[in-house]
């Protein structure tokens, strides 16, 4: 495996989650399409493992707008560096891992999953499971007390991204030790992991489970930066590079419309395997560009780069561009996962534009230090250099720009 393809696996396989992503919340940013359809016929009560990250508020704030009941399960550090979150949300506070405390420096902390026992649900969202033990211990604890466990799962639990207009069909991803609690210097443990929580959930809930399998989560909330760098860098203006080929595919999904499916998936007590994958085709990548220009203030011109020629001249790295990547190789069908599976089931999507516009309208609320510091994307000198290149080159034998 070359760097830059370990590179890639690290910053960008990991798709479906984000680790530890604190947002903002705000609310003109999160309408979401649940909310515009008014209260479900029938309330539910909700229970969501984690609920205080990146999809999570989403998915609450989906969930509180078709008027059910949620309760929220975590170890409560994000809300206490939040100051608070949901106030009006029951909220039970323990650890994933049965063998830990809430607060590993309070042993008055509740322990484990033990919070969860003696209620009942009519559902339950996992969007915080990366290890089969720990997802086991939960499914399991909540079997007698839930009508339908919904786990958020990835792409990334395929074995292969080779396949373009693959299906749910595909195998997963093992691992040499099933019994790894470590995601690997790499992220190369990552997929792996989350098909044997898929497993260990719909072993202990058969014929009950619904697995989610989301590529890129993207949207106002974001703090991994992965789409935010484009709407952003867009609206600073000058001349962006833009890697690849206008017409490469690319699948991303508003965190508020997976929000609201995964509520619709609770609602209509769906079953099954499913692609998170959007828009309802895949997408040019061109068009994710465009839309991030459309966005910004400072409209840039932008300046197609080949992928051979940034990956022959940005080093190891690859230049480091988020979401995108050259669909060719083992990677040819990476943005070109089918969804129909998911669209049949209720998913659907707001239009690329709207995800651009209100990711840059939230990222320009967040304090000046952290707009300074984007968490993904080269930097102004490395994208700079890689344009002074390109311009440079010898034309006779790169071919010409677009």
């Amino acid at each position: 495996m070359t760097t830059s393809r370990r590179t890639f696996l690290r910053n960008s396989l990991a798709a479906g989650t984000a680790f530890g992503f604190v947002p903002t919340i705000l609310s003109y940013a999160r309408t979401s399409l649940a909310s515009q359809t008014g209260p479900a016929d029938r309330k539910l009560r909700i229970l969501i493992l984690g609920g205080t990250g990146f999809l999570g508020p989403a998915t609450v704030e989906a969930a509180q707008a078709r008027g059910h009941t949620i309760t929220l399960f975590n170890r409560g550090k994000t809300e206490k560096r939040k100051g608070g979150m949901f106030p009006d949300v029951e909220k039970l506070y323990g650890n994933r891992d049965p063998d830990k405390r809430a607060d590993d420096n309070d042993p008055e902390s509740p322990k484990g999953l033990e919070s969860l026992k003696g209620h009942q649900w009519d559902a339950v969202i996992d969007n915080s499971g990366y290890f089969p033990r720990m997802a086991k211990a939960s499914a399991e604890l909540l079997a007698p007390s839930v009508r339908r466990y919904i786990f958020v799962s990835s792409v990334s639990a395929y074995a292969s991204n080779a396949k373009v207009d693959a299906d749910e069909s595909e195998p997963t991803a093992t691992l040499a030790d099933p019994t790894v609690e470590t995601m690997g210097t790499n992220f190369e443990n990552y997929g792996g992991l989350k098909a044997l929580c898929e497993q260990a959930v719909e072993k202990a809930l058969p014929g009950r489970t619904a697995n989610v399998r989301p590529g890129y989560i993207v949207g106002p909330g974001d703090t991994s930066d992965r789409f935010t760098y484009w709407p952003v860098r867009a609206d600073k203006g000058g001349e962006m590079l833009a890697p690849g080929s206008p017409d490469d595919p690319i699948e991303i999904i508003d965190v508020r419309d997976l929000g609201a499916w995964l509520v619709r998936l609770a609602e209509n007590g769906s079953t099954g395997i499913f692609n998170a994958v959007g828009p309802e085709k895949p997408a040019k990548w061109e068009e994710v560009v465009e839309a991030c220009v459309a966005a910004s203030s400072n409209k840039p011109t932008v300046t197609w780069v080949p992928a051979d020629f940034i990956t022959e001249n940005a080093g190891p790295e690859g230049g480091g561009f988020p979401i995108w990547i050259p669909p060719v190789g083992e990677y040819a069908g990476f943005h070109r996962w089918k969804n129909t599976r998911a669209r049949a089931a209720g998913l659907t999507f707001r239009p690329i534009a709207d995800t651009a516009r209100d990711t840059l309208a939230w990222f320009k609320t967040l304090p000046e230090a952290r707009q300074a510091k984007l968490n993904a994307g080269p930097s102004p000198e490395q994208e700079a250099k890689l344009l002074e290149a390109w311009k440079s080159r010898d034309k006779k034998t790169v071919p010409a720009e677009r």
